[in-house]
């Protein structure tokens, strides 16, 4: 192997994502497409502390095998008035009983889903321009109309 650094994932923040009722777009060529509003939540860490704007979405199609292709975009507001935007993509699958109890608004144990999302923040806040510098991970669940994410950075 390459002698190169071993990333580090470093806590930064979790947030507590508030969902309006889907938009169904139905069947297209790349698979069941849905466009589910945001509406506000929060992030409180180490790292970032603010609230989620009424602003944004997640943009999700549906494929086969019980895979969702998440696609998300909003805004945190911090609480010194810094606006940072919020590009969130990856995947969520679990078995079909499970995603059948979410897709009912059950709580299910975060254990019992895959959900991970690659997170890219922009802004242009100078106190925050370190966001501008670096990749985030996160792993996730779903509980009624909140999606609970743990933000980390890597490094």
């Amino acid at each position: 192997m390459i002698d190169l650094p071993v990333p580090a994932l470093v806590p930064a923040f979790d947030l507590v994502v508030e969902l309006a009722q889907p938009v169904e777009l139905g069947q297209s060529p790349a698979g069941v497409r849905r466009i589910i509003p945001i509406i506000g939540g929060t992030a409180h860490g180490p790292l970032l502390e603010g609230r989620i704007l009424p602003i944004g979405a997640d943009w999700q199609t549906g494929q086969t095998g019980g895979i969702a292709a998440l696609d998300a975009r909003y805004a945190i507001e911090t609480t010194d008035g810094a606006v940072i935007e919020v590009v969130s993509q990856g995947m969520r699958h679990a078995p079909a009983a499970v995603s059948a109890r979410i897709a009912a608004g059950e709580a299910v144990p975060p254990a019992a889903v895959y959900m991970r999302t690659l997170i890219r923040l922009e802004t242009g806040a100078p106190a925050y321009d370190w966001v501008n510098r670096a990749l985030f991970l996160a792993a996730g669940g779903k509980s009624g109309n909140t999606v609970r994410l743990a933000v980390y950075r890597i490094d």
